[in-house]
């Protein structure tokens, strides 16, 4: 595709700095212009349909279009269009979502802290760790542990929390001032050792995990950070034992566990919250994307009665509590984000989710023995296929990458929206998918894998 002069388009080209994009690439293709979505599909500028099977950005749980969000917005712009939570001040909306997400949050939830996104979400993690281990005089107790190809935001803060190399050359990050740390990446098929199962690796996991808290110094790490399932590295699912042997690790050395929500929160893995999906028994958890079905930015943080006890007893000595942002609990947000949540319950939208994902599981593991895929991995309506150029050894592409964005661009030419991580494709449909849909998303998958395979044989990839 070229750009056409004066296309919109073009003019986009010429006006937005995008986000996740080679720009120099963008500036010769230009990007997919969408101009209106409803339910699980898009239609591009030039009237295009595609069947949407990543939700967006892994988060448009509900599809587009729904028309109870959308009027709840309305009335809440006509009621009270905007109040900040500064000073005291509050609103009906904002009390109720912290009320609900209380309820249903996994853990044992104290209070919860309003945001617009999973990075800046995250950023307030960081905070009040730093916050709390002052209050509690601890003022050498800073340090975050996250995971190698982790994903936890794109600020300057969860930035660093992240793991993920593309994230961090160029910008400076990880901050250079010791605090943040990454342990290693769980990704079995990759690093485990010949013969050692998922148990014994994540044995070897939480092992490495307590040596670099000693390393450190247990009165140096103040928390763990960790995604369910890691979305951005590659959706990788945590090896069997996993999480319970890290969290003993945490336990015994006091280090706060922070659940990363964003992604797997609301249904994503079959549950309500991805902790529950594997047993993980949260600090404190941070909630975004689908809180609204991304019908509007909001982000949550949902901390125990511990930490806000610290927090508490920090700011009576110090008196303001000095974080927050304009926007934080903006009431239009807040009253989408509870509308969701109806939804969700009243619909029993986790229900059909889980439903659905044994058809989406067979399907996926239908590509298994494909000569370019080397592993299949999902749970509940979360997956990816990985590609190989041989089966046998796992080797991968050179460069690495290029095979996945190949099958990426495929998939659009034939209809679907995916995402290419390294060199593989994931899916994240909306919630809503049905039957059909996950056999019309994963057909049209079949179709640009057979491009991508006629591509990699022409160019003499696959390996010997």
């Amino acid at each position: 595709m070229s750009l056409k002069p004066g296309s919109n388009a073009a003019r986009d080209v010429a006006a937005v700095l995008h986000p996740m994009i080679n720009l120099g690439m963008l500036e010769e293709k230009g990007p997919l212009m969408i101009s209106r979505a409803k339910g699980v599909y898009i239609w591009d500028d030039q009237g295009k349909q595609y069947i949407e099977g990543l939700a967006g950005l892994w988060s448009t749980a509900l599809g587009y279009g729904n028309e109870e969000l959308a009027d709840t917005a309305y009335q809440q712009l006509k009621d009270l269009s905007f109040q900040h939570m500064f000073m005291g001040k509050s609103h009906e909306p904002g009390m109720l979502l912290a009320e609900k997400l209380k309820e249903i949050a996994p853990l044992n939830a104290s209070r919860v802290f309003f945001g617009c996104s999973g990075s800046d979400a995250n950023d307030t993690q960081v905070k009040l760790m730093w916050f709390y281990n002052n209050a509690l005089g601890r003022p050498n107790k800073k340090k975050i542990i996250g995971r190698v190809k982790g994903y936890h935001g794109i600020t300057v803060v969860a930035g660093s929390l992240t793991g993920l190399a593309p994230m961090h050359t160029g910008w400076d990050l990880p901050l250079d001032c010791g605090r943040f740390l990454h342990t290693d990446f769980p990704h079995h098929y990759r690093h485990a050792e010949k013969g050692e199962s998922e148990e014994d690796f994540a044995t070897r996991c939480a092992n490495n995990l307590e040596q670099m808290i000693l390393r450190e110094g247990p009165d140096t790490v103040a928390a763990f950070i960790a995604e369910p399932v890691m979305a951005a590295g590659g959706v990788i699912i945590p090896p069997r034992t996993y999480f319970e042997k890290i969290q003993a690790v945490c336990t015994k050395y006091d280090v706060i566990f922070i659940a990363d929500e964003v992604v797997c929160g609301f249904g994503r893995t079959g549950n309500a919250f991805g902790s529950q999906t594997f047993n993980i028994k949260p600090d404190s958890v941070t909630f975004a994307k689908a809180l609204t079905s991304s019908y509007q930015p909001l982000s949550a943080v949902v901390i125990n009665d511990k930490i806000y006890q610290a927090c508490l007893d920090g700011s009576k000595k110090l008196g303001t509590f000095g974080h927050g942002y304009t926007y934080s609990g903006h009431p239009v947000c807040c009253a989408v984000g509870l509308k969701t949540i109806e939804i969700y319950q009243r619909d029993r939208i986790f229900e059909h989710a889980a439903k659905m994902a044994p058809k989406f599981r067979a399907r996926l593991e239908g590509f298994q023995d494909h000569p370019l895929v080397g592993e299949v991995r999902s749970v509940g309506l979360i997956g990816a296929i990985e590609f190989v150029s041989n089966k046998a050894t796992k080797a991968g592409f050179t460069p690495a990458g290029s095979v996945g964005a190949y099958a990426f661009d495929r998939c659009h030419a034939h209809g679907l929206v995916a995402r290419n991580v390294g060199d593989g494709v994931a899916f994240c449909p909306p919630l809503i998918v049905n039957e059909a849909q996950i056999d019309e998303i994963f057909d049209k998958f079949a179709l640009a894998l057979q491009d991508t395979l006629d591509h990699v044989t022409r160019e003499g990839l696959l390996a010997a």
